[in-house]
């Protein structure tokens, strides 16, 4: 395996340890992001070992149909990737969605979307043959 995708992989480990602590400290939106960034970069690292690009998409639902043949989510966490996508931009700007999304996003959707690409992450990692 190429050092640049365990590089990506590395860095979806090191959001997902972001999103934890933010979520611990009641930084909601923000950990919905790092959530996100995590998911991104997973499938990101999984897209450039089997197809040797680097999709310049942020779209989960996108980045995931790059490599549905390969990787098989639970329908659960497939289902959830709109949701986790959409706080790419919602969880950090006022009005891209929510007027004030520091204070709008709360614990249910934080740790929703912690799962959600902690799952993801873990699927990566697996179908990559490293531990995670």
């Amino acid at each position: 395996m190429d050092g640049y995708v365990l590089d990506w992989l590395s860095e979806a480990r090191e959001e997902l340890e972001t999103a934890r602590h933010l979520l611990n400290l009641k930084r909601y939106a923000h950990s919905c992001f790092h959530s996100q960034q995590a998911a991104e970069k997973a499938l990101k690292a999984l897209i450039i070992q089997l197809r040797r690009v680097v999709h310049r998409s942020h779209d989960l639902v996108e980045l995931y149909g790059v490599v549905r043949e390969d990787l098989r989510l639970e329908g659960e966490v497939e289902g959830r990737l709109p949701e986790l996508s959409a706080y790419y931009t919602q969880s950090r700007y006022p009005n891209a969605g929510l007027r004030r999304p520091s204070s709008e996003i709360g614990v249910e959707q934080a740790e929703r979307c912690f799962e959600t690409a902690r799952r993801v992450v873990r699927a990566v990692a697996g179908r990559l043959g490293v531990e995670v």
